[in-house]
């Protein structure tokens, strides 16, 4: 007998989803309003499309007043101002700040940035009906995920609801709540800040069930954009030459694929250089232009997460940070061998957590069965309890799962007893086993 425990917020009509996306040089907030039709993102300035906040504090010589984003940069030059730039970059190294004669925590520091950037919030709604939110990061490893719960904890945010995911995902959530003919095929992102050109590219398997997304990234440092200080003449022969290469680039992803469209993503693309390649790119493709979407892919994201649709439940995300394999065991249930599923592929390592309890009658040994949904063979893996064995006719015990990297699965089961003549000896077991 298996007993569950699962619990996830409702949503009404009016809960608010915010997408977060928190950058190294600039972050934004998306939202969107159970109830609506689409995520929208917050303005810097009221009735314009400035969706930027600078990710920066400036601090006051001698006294505690802080500013944040534009005003940060604003204020940055002058004398009595100590401006903090790559807040994501100091809280990865986790060194102390020594700034005006006092010490900080980096960690602190940027969710004093999370805090101040998130009251652009209270134009569009209250604290209270805030469901829940998605913070997404360019990369999302262990020490971006300790980083970014920390921060959570210090938010004091009222809802618990609190979830992260990469730029990646949130391509793939955007793109799951775009028209399906703009993924029919595959699709491309192609984020550019004017330094480093980074490439998403979307593919649905079809064959198989739930059908598998897979999005490849490629980086490519040598495709710079010069700044406006640059003469006319230099800045020329450099749009030439990094139109020529991002040409080079997207003839070589797009041979012998079809591409459904494409988006280009970030401020590398205001300056219109890219005439070459943006001809290539319109043919037989519908191409976008805007800087947005990870934000509202972050939003689409919490909605899949808390309501999966109907799309959404079709497929299923396969990046670097998911769990690749279906994990069950075959249980009786009424008398009936049937298969029990404990863990569902396509969910974030760091946030796979299963907790159920079951009977053994007299085997001492649980055997879970692994299904990767990359192709490989199914297997299984056993782990024995030994120790002492209760003189019960049925011992109850509580399963509880969770993985320590994304390809390996912690599992710890606890004795309970069975009833009050069999009492708990309380034994403990604890393995890990590793995915195929």
């Amino acid at each position: 007998m298996f007993l569950e425990k699962k619990e996830e917020g409702k949503l009404h009509k009016g809960s608010v989803l915010v997408g977060y996306d928190l950058g190294e040089k600039y972050s934004q907030i998306s939202y969107f309003v159970y109830g609506d039709e689409d995520a929208d993102t917050v303005a810097t300035v009221v009735g314009t499309k400035q969706y930027n906040i600078p990710t920066m504090l400036c601090k006051r010589k001698g006294v505690n007043q802080w500013f944040y984003g534009k005003d940060a940069v604003k204020n940055a030059g002058e004398e009595e101002m100590f401006p903090v730039e790559g807040l994501l970059k100091l809280a990865r190294r986790g060194e102390e700040i020594e700034l005006d004669g006092e010490v900080y925590d980096p960690v602190a520091l940027l969710t004093l940035f999370l805090k101040r950037s998130m009251t652009l919030l209270n134009f569009i709604t209250t604290i209270e009906k805030i469901h829940s939110i998605m913070f997404t990061v360019d990369e999302l490893d262990d020490r971006m995920v300790e980083i970014l719960m920390q921060a959570s904890v210090n938010l004091g945010l009222r809802t618990s609801h609190i979830y992260f995911q990469s730029h990646t995902e949130s391509f793939y959530y955007y793109m799951l709540h775009q028209p399906p003919e703009l993924w029919t095929y595959q699709a491309l992102a192609c984020e550019h800040d004017g330094m480093r050109l980074k490439i998403y590219r979307m593919e649905c398997n079809k064959r198989t069930t739930p059908i598998v997304v897979l999005i490849e990234e490629q980086v490519y440092d040598t495709l710079v954009v010069p700044e406006d200080t640059e003469d006319e003449e230099t800045k020329h022969a450099a749009y030439r030459l990094a139109d020529e290469r991002f040409l080079g680039i997207l003839q070589k992803l797009c041979e012998g694929r079809v591409m459904s469209s494409a988006y280009l993503l970030g401020d590398g693309f205001r300056a219109g250089w890219n005439e070459q390649s943006l001809q290539f790119l319109c043919h037989n493709r519908r191409v976008f232009q805007g800087n947005n979407l990870f934000s509202r892919g972050a939003c689409y994201g919490l909605l899949e997460k808390l309501e999966p649709s109907e799309t959404g439940s079709r497929h299923v995300f396969l990046g670097k940070d998911k769990l690749k394999s279906n994990i069950g065991m075959n249980v009786l249930r009424q008398g009936k061998e049937s298969y029990f599923a404990l863990l569902d592929a396509g969910e974030n390592w760091y946030e796979v957590e299963r907790e159920c309890e079951f009977l053994l009658e007299g085997e001492r040994e649980l055997s879970f069965i692994i299904t990767p949904l990359t192709g490989k063979n199914v297997e299984t893996r056993q782990i024995t309890l030994n120790g002492d064995k209760s003189s019960a006719p049925f011992t109850r015990y509580r399963l509880k799962m969770s993985m320590s990297a994304p390809e390996t699965v912690q599992v710890q089961v606890t004795e309970l007893g069975f009833g009050e003549l069999f009492p708990s000896t309380d034994q403990i077991w604890e393995q890990s086993f590793a995915l195929p």
